[in-house]
C-alpha cells in the first residue's frame, strides 16, 4: 500500500531542483534583518507576513518584467560577505528540511559588487554559505549537495568575465553557467562570446529561454549558442499542435528538444505569475509530459512565488493526479540533467532517489 500523496508525505521525497535563484528565496524574517543591519532602507514592509504576502502579490502581475522588480530588495541586502554567508546558509538548510538531496542554486556575481566586493569574492562567499548550510543541515537530520550555477544579465555586457569565473571555480561547486534577465530584445546571441568559451572549456551551460519570449529565444539558446539545459522553455509547446482525437503534431524545433533529451527547467508557479502559462492546470507542463519531453520541475524563486518543491509537487498531484511514480520520474530527470559527474548522479540515483521513492510505494 502506497503512501498517501500529501504534502507532508511528499515533503519526505527526495527531491531535485535545478533552476532556484538564491536572491529570490530570502526568507522574509531575514531581509528584515539584514536590512536593519546593512542600512538598507527600501523595504515596502518591516513586518515578516506583510513583506512576504507584497512579495506574492508583486509577483502575480502577469508580467516578467514587473516580476523582476521584486529583486532589487533582495540583491539590496545581499552587498557584504556576512550577509551573502547567511542568505546561502539559509537557502542550503531550507532546502534540505524540504526533502530537497541535490540542488543547483544560481546567482549572478555582478549584482553583488555594490559594496566593493569583487566577483570571486561574491562567488567564494556564497560557497562558503552552502558549505556552512550544508554541515547545519546534517547536524538538524537532512542530507544535501548543493551547487552553484553563475548567472550572467542578459542586458548586461560581462557574461565572458562571469564564464571565466565559472570556468575558475568549476571545481570548487560551482556546476556551471546562465544567463538570465528580460529575454525581449536582448536575445542570447548577444553572449555568443560567453558560450563559445565555455564550449571550448568543455563547460556546462544552461540559457532561460522559452519564459517570456517564444521559440525564436529557445531556437537561438539551442542551436546558436550550444546550450545544454532550458530555463523555463515553457514555449516550446507554441511548436505543437494537437489534432481533435487528442494525437499531438510535432514541429521541427520541439521534435528536436524532445530527440535530443534537452532538459525544460519548468517552475510551475512561476510561470503562472509572470504569464508564461494560465494556470498550473494548464500548464504545458502536463502535455510536455505526456509527450514524454526531459521535463523537471523547480521553485525558481521561492520567496516571490511563495512556494516550494513540496508546493509544486503537490501543485502537480492536485491538478493532474499524478502519482509517486511520476514524482519520481521528474526527479530522475532533474537527476539524469544535472551538470555533475555521470558517477556522482548516478550514486544519488540508486542509493538515495531510488530507494526513497520505493519506501513511499510501498509504505
Amino acid at each position: 500500500m502506497a503512501a498517501e500523496l500529501t504534502a507532508d508525505t511528499i515533503r519526505t521525497a527526495p527531491k531535485v531542483l535545478l533552476h532556484d535563484h538564491l536572491d529570490g528565496g530570502l526568507r522574509p524574517v531575514t531581509l528584515i534583518e539584514l536590512a536593519e543591519q546593512t542600512g538598507y532602507d527600501a523595504l515596502p514592509s518591516t513586518e515578516p507576513e506583510a513583506l512576504g504576502r507584497w512579495f506574492a502579490e508583486s509577483a502575480y502581475s502577469g508580467s516578467l518584467e514587473r516580476y523582476l522588480e521584486t529583486f532589487t530588495h533582495t540583491v539590496g541586502v545581499m552587498q557584504d560577505r556576512d550577509s551573502i554567508i547567511r542568505v546561502a546558509s539559509e537557502c542550503a538548510q531550507d532546502l534540505a528540511a524540504d526533502g530537497v538531496v541535490y540542488a543547483e542554486v544560481r546567482f549572478a556575481p555582478e549584482l553583488h559588487v555594490q559594496k566593493g566586493l569583487s566577483l570571486s569574492e561574491v562567488v567564494q562567499s556564497v560557497l562558503d554559505g552552502f558549505a556552512a548550510g550544508t554541515v547545519a543541515a546534517a547536524q538538524a537530520g537532512h542530507r544535501i549537495r548543493i551547487r552553484a550555477l553563475l548567472t550572467a544579465m542578459r542586458h548586461a555586457a560581462r557574461s565572458r568575465e562571469i564564464a571565466e569565473l565559472a570556468v575558475a571555480f568549476r571545481d570548487q561547486e560551482v556546476a556551471g553557467f546562465d544567463i538570465a534577465g528580460a529575454e525581449a530584445g536582448f536575445p542570447p546571441t548577444r553572449h555568443l562570446d560567453a558560450f563559445e568559451y565555455l564550449r571550448r572549456e568543455n563547460a556546462h551551460f544552461t540559457i532561460h529561454a522559452g519564459e517570456a519570449f517564444g521559440l525564436p529565444s529557445i531556437w537561438e539558446a539551442l542551436q546558436w549558442c550550444g546550450a545544454d539545459r532550458l530555463g523555463h522553455g515553457v514555449r516550446i509547446v507554441d511548436d505543437i499542435s494537437l489534432a481533435f482525437d487528442g494525437t499531438a503534431r510535432l514541429g521541427r524545433l520541439a521534435e528536436y528538444v524532445r530527440d535530443k533529451r534537452i532538459p525544460l527547467e519548468m517552475a510551475p508557479t512561476s510561470n503562472v505569475q509572470t504569464g508564461a502559462a494560465e494556470s498550473i492546470a494548464k500548464h504545458p507542463i502536463g502535455i510536455l509530459k505526456d509527450l514524454r519531453f526531459r521535463v523537471t520541475v523547480n521553485t525558481d524563486n521561492r520567496l516571490m512565488s511563495g512556494c516550494s518543491m513540496t508546493s509544486e509537487m503537490t501543485g502537480l498531484v492536485e491538478a493532474f493526479g499524478y502519482g509517486w511514480g511520476d514524482l519520481e520520474w521528474f526527479t530522475l530527470n532533474a537527476m539524469k540533467s544535472a551538470f555533475l559527474p555521470f558517477d556522482e548522479r548516478l550514486k544519488i540515483i540508486d542509493d538515495v532517489i531510488k530507494p526513497g521513492y520505493a519506501a513511499l510505494k510501498s509504505a
